[in-house]
């Protein structure tokens, strides 16, 4: 069984309100390659930065091979950073920035004294010790003959690998690596990718990476730990977090991909698109799903042929494929191929079986902790809205007071009663001002679902989100604010409450 070298236990970090990672539980095999993949702000340079020592956890505990390390300063861990900017001292040659680590370091030495007794002493290492290391390290990134070099004179490519061979010259267990490669073009980033890979199988120590680029993480890790909002989305192999997506940001955010909104309608057969497919995943009958198709997967024929006839809206050739957008009736559906069809061309597709992939929808409909006011409204989620409060008792009604008379001619005071409150995603309205609107927030996400958006609003104080299906395109960190019909507002007495 393999050996965890790190290991982290229902770690979380606060910053005031802020809660930028949340109850994560995680282990890591000693010499894999794991990669931390997200969006900016979702928690993974905030892990690294923890495991590193630089930032210390709100709770939870990190164990290193099994001793809890939580307390422990940067400089007493076997573990060493290389950030994307670089860091490397300019009025040094390449020799010297490798080696400064070495210069300081301490080792320690047992010797004999005359009485043959063992004797520990603490020394620097020796300048043959040091230009043995270095040289040695310099190999390791193809860097041999450029020890006299001024590092201001070197490629970005170059300074990066200077980077690597400073921090692995001190032979950590685990070199953590905050978007190395960000600050490269495309193609130094595509060589990189390789060439870290090689020196990860070389050295055969722990390789913990942050990075936002999909592609990079599916390159080079043996484990993707996917992030979002501070809290584990999935982790997994390359290949599984691609063909089995836990959940829609998974799905949405690792490559290119279909999604639609389903329902099962038998055994291993789901209807999306208007229309019944084969599928391989087994769900209850009746649920409610998210279908994923990747475009790769789409088969284009000719009109007749496949399963639904549409018509080619968009295409756009991506160097090794075309992609094109597919429409039938109000739903897109992104293809791609190698052979081009044209714009207004219409054709049929096909998906077979293996390329659906079903996954149980993440939300069906948006739920709160509210109360009811003396103006008969309802509060939660950082708003007021207005409400039919008779439906918390059937066949009630209100007096002219505004008391809750009951069928049995009860009669009832609202105020600050306790509800649970339940709202459709189709029900809310979204609106591009703060002022329209009964509560206020930000947009966090948006996930495009084929005929629709699925857009997360995410409130500024309590930070509570409103999950809605929307027709019309928004942006990402979009300035909004919701507005629900009363009619539209489910309610119901919480379970302590009499009714």
């Amino acid at each position: 069984m393999e050996e965890n070298i790190i290991e982290l236990k229902g770690v979380s970090r606060q910053y005031d309100t802020t809660l930028a990672v949340d109850n994560i539980d995680l282990s890591i095999k000693k010499g894999e390659f794991v990669t931390f993949l997200g969006p900016s702000g979702c928690g993974k340079t905030t892990t690294l930065r923890m495991i590193a020592g630089f930032e210390t956890p709100t709770s939870g505990q990190i164990l290193l091979g099994g001793k809890d390390i939580t307390s422990i300063p940067p400089y007493k861990r076997p573990i060493n950073t290389v950030f994307q900017r670089y860091a490397l001292f300019p009025h040094m040659n390449v020799f010297d920035n490798i080696a400064y680590g070495l210069k300081l370091k301490k080792v320690v030495n047992v010797y004999e004294d005359a009485e043959g007794r063992r004797v520990e002493k603490k020394e620097r290492l020796s300048k043959a010790e040091i230009a043995a290391k270095v040289e040695k390290a310099l190999k390791m990134v193809d860097l041999e003959e450029f020890e006299k070099r001024d590092v201001t004179t070197l490629s970005g490519g170059q300074q990066q690998r200077v980077a690597i061979a400073r921090a692995i010259v001190n032979e950590p267990e685990i070199l953590l690596l905050d978007e190395p490669l960000g600050a490269l073009d495309l193609k130094m980033r595509k060589d990189m990718q390789l060439e870290l890979k090689e020196m990860h199988r070389k050295l055969g120590i722990t390789f913990i990476y942050v990075t936002h680029d999909q592609e990079e993480a599916l390159t080079m890790s043996d484990t993707i730990v996917v992030m979002n909002d501070g809290a584990i989305q999935q982790i997994g192999t390359p290949l599984d977090i691609y063909n089995e997506p836990k959940n829609a940001f998974v799905a949405d955010f690792i490559g290119e991909s279909n999604i639609f909104s389903g329902t099962i309608v038998g055994e291993r057969k789901v209807k999306f698109v208007n229309r019944v497919f084969d599928c391989v995943d087994d769900f209850p009958l009746n649920e409610k799903v998210d279908v994923v198709v990747r475009p790769e997967d789409v088969i284009v024929t000719p009109p007749g042929e496949g399963y639904i006839d549409g018509t080619i809206t968009s295409s756009i050739f991506k160097g090794v494929h075309y992609e094109m957008a597919f429409t039938v009736g109000k739903t897109e559906v992104i293809i791609q191929d190698t052979v081009e069809h044209k714009v207004g061309e219409t054709v049929g597709i096909k998906i077979m079986p293996e390329g659906i992939h079903i996954m149980a929808k993440e939300f069906v409909s948006n739920k709160y902790d509210g109360y009811i006011t003396k103006h008969n409204t309802v509060c939660f989620a950082e708003g007021e809205f207005e409400c039919d409060v008779t439906t918390l008792v059937p066949g009630s009604h209100l007096d002219e007071e505004g008391y809750l008379i009951t069928p049995e001619g009860e009669k009832l005071d609202l105020t600050d009663r306790d509800v649970e409150v339940e709202v459709g995603l189709k029900d809310i309205e979204i609106i591009d001002n703060d002022e329209d609107g009964d509560a206020c927030g930000s947009i966090v996400s948006i996930i495009y679902k084929g005929d629709h958006y699925q857009v997360v609003i995410r409130t500024d104080e309590e930070e509570e989100d409103f999950v809605a299906d929307t027709e019309y395109a928004w942006n990402e960190f979009d300035r909004v604010s919701v507005k629900i019909p009363a009619d539209k507002i489910k309610l119901k007495f919480k379970q302590t409450e009499k009714k």
